[in-house]
């Protein structure tokens, strides 16, 4: 019997086994894999993919910051319900839907939109807000140029431009123009307004080379050049503009005004300066000074040099003379 016994145990194995190659032949799936298997064991130690922090789409911008007025679009990704138009208000913040009023004043777009994100995610409004801020409209996106510029108002500006750009967008200097021109530039969070004084050179290279920037906002003011007078026996009297980095001399001046005639008097060349209010004359040695003997002097605006006629066809005039022709004089500028 015990032998009995063991061939039919052995006989079922086989008919067992015969069975199962016969399903799985026949299509039958094979059975599941157990927990505890190393394939399941290998999926288990699999690591999710951490979800991105909250950050921005829109890159910033290098200078220009947001300001009261500005138009701002918010949008944030797969909530089409939060996104809107907004612009900034006077205080400086934004208000937006769920949060509120948001500062976002003195930031860049990115750092913006840093704070909104932030504001959904603390408000546990979205688990992991996505953010973007795109200006649409500065309201601070106009130079003011006034002065001696070919088309003296407003240029559109919406990055900060160097002043010779600035200057090109408003037709450039004109004749009258001075060199030393001034900035004015509005406060802002945490920078005070200030004053810029700029120079731009007579040389090409030298003016290329400036590197004073002007923002959005900000306000260039180009005087009027300062101007002297070469009166009397020249050949063409008449008021010059300092257009030589608003530099000039007694010399160069007289020059301009194609020289002395013949029968000039040299030796009697005065000058003719405003102190305090009220005209002063001192000699000028015009002679030894064209001969090297004597130094150059440097003209200062309004002044004038008086070359009188010689004393065989007409006396001197006198100083309220001589300041009242001034008064009436033709202007020239140099090229």
């Amino acid at each position: 019997m015990r032998m009995r016994d063991r061939v039919r145990a052995l006989a079922l194995t086989v008919a067992v086994l015969a069975a199962s190659f016969a399903g799985s032949a026949q299509g039958v799936p094979a059975p599941a894999v157990s927990a505890e298997t190393p394939a399941s064991s290998a999926s288990s130690e699999t690591v999710a993919p951490q979800a991105a922090p909250a950050t921005t789409a829109t890159p910033p911008s290098e200078s220009l910051l947001i300001g009261p007025g500005d138009l701002l679009r918010i949008s944030v990704l797969r909530e089409s319900e939060l996104d809107q138009t907004v612009r900034v208000l006077d205080s400086g913040a934004i208000a937006l839907e769920l949060v509120g009023n948001v500062p976002v004043q003195g930031l860049t777009p990115a750092e913006a939109a840093t704070r909104v994100a932030g504001r959904y995610r603390d408000g546990n409004f979205l688990l992991h807000p996505e953010v973007s801020v795109l200006v649409e409209e500065y309201a601070t996106e106009t130079v003011t140029v006034l002065g001696q510029v070919a088309h003296p108002g407003t240029v559109r500006l919406t990055a900060p431009r160097m002043l010779i750009d600035v200057l090109s967008l408003a037709g450039g200097l004109n004749e009258f123009a001075d060199r030393h021109m001034v900035v004015e530039r509005k406060a802002r969070e945490g920078q005070p307004a200030e004053r810029i004084h700029a120079y731009i050179p007579n040389r090409a290279d030298d003016a290329l080379n400036t590197d004073i920037l002007v923002r959005p906002g900000d306000t260039v003011i180009v005087p009027k050049a300062g101007i002297v007078y070469v009166l009397g026996d020249v050949a063409r009297p008449g008021g010059y503009v300092m257009q030589n980095d608003s530099k000039l001399s007694v010399l160069q001046a007289i020059a301009l005004a194609s020289g002395t005639s013949k029968t000039a008097s040299e030796r009697k060349v005065r000058l003719v300066r405003s102190v305090d209010g009220r005209p002063v004359s001192m000699d000028l040695p015009l002679r030894e000074m064209e001969r090297g003997r004597e130094p150059d002097v440097a003209l200062q605006p309004n002044d004038i040099v008086y070359v009188p006629f010689s004393v065989m066809r007409n006396l001197s005039l006198g100083l309220a003379n001589i300041t009242a022709a001034a008064s009436s004089a033709l202007i020239y500028a140099t090229q």
